[in-house]
């Protein structure tokens, strides 16, 4: 059963972020808002805690992982930044962006597409999953939980009454082992995803903030779909 830490989303009690971080460290799987959706996550350097992620989303290892990183210069840690990929990158961040890009070798096997050798990285506009990733000094896995189908819109029940957090919460409670509850109901659009692999970038998929990554593409030659 799932631990519940009930944080305030800008002042989280310190003590609770300490709990949380020691056990990210230990391989704990939580459940956690974002500025998107409600998102599975994990370290991204516990192979186990990654593996369970995978089961619990139902994901082969053929499907690459996001994660989350605090800032632009992290993510040159772990991905090759063109500079036409810097100069998208530094228009759009923090925000709800995934940015597809070639892994340097700091990033697992595990979680990222094993035929092109590319990773997916956000940078939330969050201030909890900020501060996680800032204590944690590590990325931490981000996959939306469950509920959420592939083009971002809520799953219903019965009579079309959308999940709310409770729901969610019943749900995943005996599948991880940390909830985080910042009294905010799940988002239901994903991020924007924007292929920055070539030298012309592309948006794959349309999210939250799709009309100002567009803008920031055209100017750049790149092309939606």
């Amino acid at each position: 059963m799932a631990k519940i830490y009930n944080l305030h989303p800008q002042n989280p009690q310190q003590r609770s972020v300490d709990e949380i971080l020691d056990s990210l460290r230990s391989g704990a799987v939580m459940l956690y808002p974002t500025d998107t959706v409600y998102a599975i996550g994990c370290d991204l350097t516990n192979k186990r805690a990654i593996d369970r992620v995978r089961q619990i989303k139902q994901l082969s290892n053929e499907k690459p992982l996001t994660f989350l990183c605090p800032s632009l210069s992290n993510i040159a840690q772990y991905a090759v930044v063109s500079d036409s990929a810097y100069r998208i990158m530094r228009r759009l961040i923090p925000g709800p962006y995934t940015f597809l890009l070639p892994a340097t070798k700091l990033v697992p096997r595990l979680v990222m597409s094993p035929k092109r050798r590319t990773t997916g990285i956000r940078v939330p506009d969050h201030a909890l999953c900020q501060m996680l990733l800032a204590a944690l000094e590590n990325p931490i896995i981000s996959t939306s939980a469950p509920l959420l189908d592939e083009d971002g819109n809520g799953d219903r029940e019965g009579k079309g009454r959308p999940i709310s957090r409770f729901d969610l919460f019943d749900r995943l409670e005996k599948m991880v082992d940390l909830i985080i509850d910042t009294d905010t109901e799940p988002g239901y659009q994903v991020s924007t995803i924007l292929d920055l692999t070539d030298q012309e970038p592309i948006i794959l998929r349309r999210g939250l903030g799709w009309e100002e990554a567009k803008a920031w593409v055209a100017q750049t030659d790149g092309v939606t779909r």
